[in-house]
């Protein structure tokens, strides 16, 4: 079973509504935000962690179901252990019910909208740190990747809240579009490899998801020292590798 399927309703889930989504958020959910900010030095931003996760996760969620409702189709949010998803509803048709049938182009649309999501709320949060006072800085992470800083003029606290926000939204969301399968990149080269290729192209950008997966749980690893990261690559590569197993025995 895939880490990224739905986890089962619990009595202790938070349920609400956010634009019309029904949203629920799994108990396990907190737990791992707990444990992703408990390596931070100071006690007070383990809790405003929790809140930037929260908030970030959620937004990049409704940019997928947003996106979902532009073509049509009804959709709920659910936050848990590891991360969101975005699920499609039924429909009423006929005597049944039936989900709406998105084109790859479609599909394409809707797997980004979730990272832009949070890369504009990313730009807000640069524009909210620059009206305060803040200075923007742009750095690099591992030489490549550009990564913006706002320097607080008040105090080291509220520097690491906008540093927490940028990174969970701007860091994520690049990581989220690498070609790794079920990410959202993943999805979008599976659907951009199924236009090219018909026949081909999913068995392709399965590969190309084990071997970005097992690049990218080497460098988490190697270089940024996260041993989640690369547990989390790692296993989605070799979810993937089970997947072209699982396609060459239907053949």
């Amino acid at each position: 079973m895939s880490m990224f399927q739905a986890a089962p309703p619990s009595r202790f889930d938070l349920r609400f509504n956010i634009a019309g989504f029904p949203v629920r958020v799994h108990p396990l959910f907190w737990l791992i935000a707990i444990l992703l900010g408990s390596g931070s030095d100071n006690l007070l931003m383990i809790p405003i962690w929790i809140v930037i996760v929260f908030v970030s996760i959620l937004v990049h969620e409704l940019g997928h179901a947003l996106a979902f409702r532009r073509y049509g189709q009804p959709s709920s949010i659910l936050l848990h252990f590891s991360g969101g998803l975005t699920i499609p509803e039924s429909l009423p048709w006929g005597t049944g019910y039936a989900n709406v049938s998105l084109t790859p182009n479609q599909h394409i649309f809707v797997s980004l909208a979730g990272p832009f999501a949070g890369f504009l709320l990313a730009a807000l949060t640069l524009a909210v740190g620059a009206a305060l006072g803040g200075e923007i800085i742009v750095t690099t992470i591992l030489g490549v990747i550009p990564f913006p800083v706002v320097l607080m003029p008040y105090g080291s606290i509220l520097t690491d809240i906008f540093i927490t926000m940028l990174w969970v939204n701007v860091f994520w969301g690049i990581i989220n579009l690498v070609p790794v399968f079920p990410l959202d990149g993943g999805h979008v080269t599976r659907y951009v490899l199924i236009q090219s290729d018909p026949i081909g192209g999913l068995r392709t950008s399965l590969w190309v998801s084990v071997i970005a997966g097992g690049a990218l749980a080497a460098a988490g690893v190697v270089l940024l020292g996260s041993i989640y990261m690369g547990f989390l690559f790692g296993l989605l590569a070799f979810q993937s590798f089970q997947m072209i197993q699982g396609i060459a025995g239907r053949y």
